[in-house]
């Protein structure tokens, strides 16, 4: 099982790299079969056994997720939209986006509002199968600790008072109806102007979407304690008045100044454990006094974690000024 999900992790980003260049001859079932060395009979079995989803039905919602930002984002004809994610007419390309979102492509463009994309499925991930590290390696890279200044913005989010970590986080929101992980990381990725977007279509940092602790502003304590909620949302611009989905909030962040605890790229499978330790261990023994400051923890305030191997893992600390 462990190998079928790394396998089929594989045909996850073949399918992302494939509609993100238009390539067609890519995204068919023979070609993605083929990629595997199995049967297309096979190959669809163990997707849909692993993820849930039908590889004809998922390669169909990824398609009209990256539409959709297309429409959103661009003034290109519906139509070239249309063909150039694999739809054979535009007709066909509305029926199809009317389903999923509720409405044509062409109202979606004149009155753009939240809705619910297909995020991409991470099938293989060590840490929610409980497989741990393979072996402990110590990164050749150091933390680096540096400050800066993050100006006004705002930040849209879903929070829960009762959880404990990413996992347990998200554990918990999708025992709760309409704020499950799909739904919530659906929704704010079809947001415009998220300050944070790499353009990619994804459930993380690359997409614009980020974990947050904000200490709490009535006090209220957490499930283990502390007065902060865990966040998971997007930061916007300060003048952003879109819509604000059910279940979310829409907080004002206020300029401010932050403590950085960086560590470079890394090998998610190899590395993971030993770099969040390292993290962990710097940010524990790190002198604020020393360095003219303190932790902030004024009610209000919000730390952020950022999350991406391929580029870094780093927590985003507010400071105040001795």
């Amino acid at each position: 099982m462990y190998e079928w999900r790394r396998q089929i992790q594989s045909i996850v980003d073949e399918i992302d790299n494939g509609i993100r260049n238009h390539e067609e001859e890519a995204l068919t079932l023979r070609a993605l079969s083929c990629r595997l060395g199995y049967s297309e009979f096979h190959t669809t079995r163990k997707f849909h056994e692993i993820s849930g989803l039908s590889l004809r039905s998922y390669l169909r919602q990824r398609r009209l997720a990256f539409a959709l930002k297309e429409v959103r984002d661009s003034q290109r004809k519906l139509l070239d939209i249309a063909l150039d994610y694999g739809f054979s007419s535009q007709e066909a390309f509305t029926r199809a986006f009317k389903k999923a979102y509720g409405m044509t492509p062409g109202a979606y463009r004149k009155h753009p509002r939240p809705v619910i994309l297909r995020t991409k499925i991470h099938p293989f991930d060590r840490y929610l199968l409980g497989l741990g590290e393979i072996g402990m390696i110590q990164s050749k890279d150091d933390v680096k600790i540096y400050f800066i200044t993050i100006p006004a913005h705002k930040f849209l989010h879903v929070r829960n008072y009762e959880s404990n970590g990413y996992w347990d986080f998200w554990q918990k929101q999708n025992q709760l109806p309409g704020q499950d992980y799909e739904t919530v990381c659906g929704i704010l990725d079809s947001v415009k102007g998220k300050l944070d977007d790499e353009g990619g279509s994804e459930a993380d940092c690359t997409g614009g979407q980020v974990m947050a602790y904000i200490n709490d502003p009535q006090g209220r304590l957490c499930d283990w304690g502390i007065p902060r909620v865990e966040c998971w949302g997007i930061r916007l611009p300060a003048e952003y008045r879109g819509e604000v989905p059910p279940h979310m909030f829409l907080m004002d962040v206020p300029e401010g100044e932050y403590a950085v605890f960086e560590h470079g790229p890394f090998n998610y499978e190899r590395e993971n454990i030993s770099v969040e330790q390292k993290i962990e261990s710097a940010m524990a023994s790190f002198d604020y006094s020393g360095a003219g400051c303190r932790l902030d923890t004024t009610p209000g305030r919000i730390m952020y974690f950022y999350y991406h191997p391929e580029q870094y893992f780093k927590y985003i600390r507010p400071v105040m000024r001795l």
